[in-house]
């Protein structure tokens, strides 16, 4: 038997695994009643800024639920907040920016030298971490991506999808300035991403959540490529996780890549056969599933691990990330069906 760091390492590598490595996006938080317990002493950002908080909420999920891999607690707004535009919560829900970038500041308003000297929290935590997985649970950190982050920060908070996007407009009135605010938004990702690496994390997944909201013969131009960028000033010899919506997953083919993570609208077995046998999978159940019945969760991952079977190269994972109203039974039917599943990679 494998433990949760081997089995996770290996399923990246597409090398043959007892059963498939599992963990949640935001499998910690207001699920779990540890979790709500600790926000009625403490605000969402205390947590993520106070590193014992932090390391605490982290682990919550593995003692209960012994998932295979950690991911460090935090929010993708913590590189504007570090540039110098601040983000906070909304009491009637959502997030809000301290300002709305216009493209015309954002050399001026924004500081971006040394981000992670601001960002030292994050690197305690990690570190806490760490030390006490004693190397047993992978752990893995994150990041927004480049496109993600400029739509919080242009649109100064909420993103409405049924409106013209800030940054849209700005691309299109003047692609070179855009260019070079996107690209230092990228190594701004980057050097966040290495200081987590610095500090003994085994992958770390970029999340382009708001994928969808880019007109897919854009994609790239807006998107991609600035991702890409990322993945090569990393190198090969740390394997990232990026995870997108609908479609897109098709633009990080020829990417150093090495999982792609996909939403619940995607076959993830023809994103395997399309990928190839040496690039790893990951997702893609609905979230929506743990809202329901704990017999609709068995029977969905069931499905899915049937959908994959014989295929190395797998991570089980959620489309998106855990619902505020999922139920722990749910979770907990989840990893039942998945660790009483006959199916193994071949």
């Amino acid at each position: 038997m494998l433990d949760g760091k081997r089995r996770f390492l290996s399923a990246i590598r597409c090398e043959k695994v007892d059963r498939p490595p599992v963990w949640l996006m935001r499998q910690a938080g207001r699920v779990l009643p540890e979790y709500r317990a600790l926000r009625e002493k403490y605000s969402f950002l205390d947590l993520v800024r106070t590193p014992e908080l932090c390391a605490e909420v982290t682990l919550q999920p593995l003692q209960r639920f012994n998932f295979d891999v950690a991911i460090i607690f935090s929010d993708i707004l913590v590189i504007p907040e570090a540039l110098g535009q601040g983000y906070s919560f909304r009491s009637q829900g959502g997030i809000a920016m301290d300002f709305a970038l216009n493209p015309e500041d954002f050399r001026t308003r924004l500081n971006w030298k040394n981000i992670t000297d601001r960002l030292g929290y994050v690197r305690q935590a990690l570190s806490l971490v760490r030390n006490k997985l004693d190397g047993k649970n992978a752990l893995i950190g994150f990041s927004g991506s480049p496109w993600t982050l400029a739509c919080f920060m242009t649109e100064g908070g909420h993103v409405d999808a049924s409106k013209k996007l800030r940054a849209i407009q700005w691309y299109q009135d003047n692609p070179a300035e855009f260019d070079a605010f996107m690209n230092l938004l990228a190594d701004a990702v980057t050097e966040y991403l290495l200081m987590q690496w610095a500090e003994g994390i085994d992958s770390a997944q970029i999340f382009d959540s708001l994928s969808t909201l880019v007109p897919q013969d854009l994609y790239w131009e807006l998107s991609g490529k600035y991702i890409d960028r990322i993945l090569r000033n990393l190198g090969k010899d740390r394997p990232m996780i990026v995870y997108s919506k609908g479609e897109a997953w098709k633009s990080y083919i020829p990417t150093p890549a090495q999982v792609l993570s996909v939403d619940w609208t995607q076959s993830l077995s023809l994103v395997k056969k399309s990928v190839g046998s040496q690039r790893c999978v990951q997702g893609n159940l609905d979230p929506v599933l743990l809202t329901r019945s704990p017999e609709e969760v068995r029977q969905s991952t069931k499905s899915l691990l049937e959908e994959m079977r014989g295929m190395n190269g797998f991570i089980l994972n959620l489309g998106h990330g855990v619902l505020p109203d999922g139920k722990i039974e749910c979770i907990e039917a989840l990893m039942s069906e998945l660790n009483n599943s006959p199916v193994r990679s071949e």
